[in-house]
């Protein structure tokens, strides 16, 4: 039996001709995961005991968690490469709303800090996360370098995607 070509998996076969069929299906596969990994951070909150948060809250939270410093709205917003602050700022006034947040004012700035009912939201996230995603990781430290490289090969391809962005903008 003659073996098949390989035929890319991806969700716009209109622009997986030529040279872009490989981008088309990393592309594809960007989308899945993206949207099962928002689905996960939400569905872990909620687990946590936060309902009703949106991936961009849970997002917003663990940055301002992040290293137990202040930050602020503009700083958080680039961190996350976030490029409305209102949405940001959204996202901050629910956290306070809900308690997880505490600001305050230096001059012209406010600063953004969990307090410790956000630590313990953060705390209880990263338990169950430990619990039921980290754990079935194999462990063997393959893994580790994979995701590792991974990551690296993300931030290069979000830097050229930034620089298309900009220049479809300036046609």
């Amino acid at each position: 039996m003659p073996i098949k070509p390989k035929v890319p998996i991806v969700s716009s076969a209109h622009l997986a001709s030529g040279r872009s069929a490989e981008l088309s299906e990393f592309e594809f596969g960007l989308i899945i995961a993206s949207n099962e990994f928002n689905r996960w951070a939400v569905r872990c909150i909620a687990a946590a005991g936060m309902k009703d948060m949106t991936i961009t809250d849970v997002l917003v939270l663990h940055h301002i968690n992040h290293r137990a410093r202040e930050k602020k709205l503009a700083d958080i917003a680039f961190i996350l490469n976030i490029e409305d602050t209102h949405v940001v700022n959204y996202s901050l006034k629910k956290l306070q709303a809900l308690g997880l947040v505490h600001t305050e004012k230096r001059g012209k700035e406010v600063l953004y800090s969990t307090n410790e009912a956000g630590q313990a939201i953060c705390q209880r996230y990263y338990e169950i996360r430990e619990q039921v995603l980290v754990s079935a990781l194999t462990g063997d430290g393959t893994e580790s370098h994979e995701l590792s490289e991974l990551a690296r090969f993300l931030r290069v391809l979000s830097g050229l995607y930034d620089q298309a962005a900009r220049s479809a903008t300036s046609m």
